[in-house]
């Protein structure tokens, strides 16, 4: 006679990626895990929240980052929203600093890259599946030294200035000029989501929470002209 108690619980997964190779690929990664079982997926955002009103026996959700009409930050967002049993691990090529914390406020449980082996992969889903967080070792290192430049950035409202990168500083001119994003990539030729990554980083160095702060701190510490 079976027992179910001797079996581990599986965890059903829903994919979502524009690539189908990308899904075929995770599919193939976790085709020998007996308790993982990808149930759905989808190429957009709009599919993948059908597919969770579909199967409701979706646990979590491995979602691309950038797919096209609504984004994966988005689409965690909303899935976290109508689904809020449903655990998000967001599948990405880049870790900077403003696209693992905007997955984090979105609600993600856990930040992959591409290059992820089966095992990680498969850790990952255990990990969130039962409630706890996971980031590939690169992006959990970004996350130390991001804490870190927190702690400097405390230290300098305490009286020390933070220690901004030529960049950054190029940046912050730009904005206490009132540039947009827009103008600012422009200028420094480089993408407007660069330019929304150095604006991040450096809130977070100088441990300020708005553009009006910023200034101020800027100005008070000479870091401005």
């Amino acid at each position: 006679m079976n027992d179910s108690r001797l079996s581990p619980a599986r965890t059903h997964v829903l994919l979502a990626d524009d690539h189908p190779l990308v899904i075929e690929g995770i599919k193939m990664l976790l085709r020998q895990e007996s308790d993982i079982r990808v149930v759905a997926q989808a190429t957009t955002g709009a599919e993948a929240l059908r597919s969770l009103h579909s199967h409701p026996e979706v646990s979590v959700a491995i979602v691309d980052l950038n797919m096209p009409h609504m984004s994966g930050v988005e689409l965690t967002r909303q899935i976290r929203s109508q689904r809020p049993d449903v655990r998000v691990l967001a599948l990405s090529m880049f870790y900077d600093q403003a696209s693992v914390t905007e997955v984090l406020e979105a609600g993600g449980a856990g930040y992959l890259l591409k290059n992820t082996s089966k095992a990680e992969l498969s850790e990952a889903i255990r990990a969130v599946a039962a409630g706890n967080t996971f980031f590939s070792p690169e992006v959990g290192a970004m996350l130390l030294q991001n804490m870190q430049s927190s702690a400097k950035g405390r230290s300098a409202a305490a009286g020390h200035p933070a220690e901004l990168t030529n960049r950054e500083k190029e940046v912050l001119q730009l904005v206490a000029r009132e540039f947009s994003n827009s103008h600012i990539a422009e200028q420094l030729f480089i993408s407007e989501r660069t330019v929304e990554t150095h604006r991040r980083n450096i809130l977070a160095k100088t441990n300020c929470k708005s553009m009006v702060g910023l200034i101020q701190y800027a100005l008070r510490h000479r870091l401005i002209n």
